[in-house]
């Protein structure tokens, strides 16, 4: 089951280096999220956004049927507080992505680096226990 398949909001496009978090976020603490992290690994989600407005859907739509194209048994949940946001993400599970749309993602992710740590180094020692 894929945790924070939406990578804590950053696969949605609402995110960006000039985002600024409420004080008590925990996406305060995290390395990826620092504004230089976020601005490199931009990339990631400009290649979401260039699909997703091929397909008439959202990078989050684009994330998740990616996800469920994987395997059969993959079941990502996402975290949310907004009913449109569950409207949303559930348009996901309808997306259909074709070979092509999955063999231009994996070869256009492929050539991104990731900037930034998933956690700060003390959490990141509680992961996978």
């Amino acid at each position: 089951m894929p945790f924070s398949p939406l990578g804590k909001g950053f696969l949605t496009g609402k995110i960006d280096e000039n985002t600024e978090f409420d004080p008590t976020d925990f996406r305060n603490v995290v390395p990826r999220f620092s504004p230089e992290a976020r601005k490199a690994n931009q990339a990631v989600v400009d290649l979401l956004n260039s699909i997703a407005a091929r397909l008439k859907a959202t990078p989050a739509q684009v994330a998740l049927a990616w996800l469920l194209a994987q395997k059969p048994w993959i079941v990502p949940i996402p975290g949310m507080t907004k009913l449109h946001r569950l409207e949303e993400n559930l348009g996901g599970a309808s997306l259909k992505l074709t070979v092509d749309d999955l063999r231009d993602i994996t070869a256009a992710a492929d050539k991104i680096t990731l900037q930034g740590a998933r956690y700060p180094e003390h959490l990141q020692k509680l992961v996978g226990r």
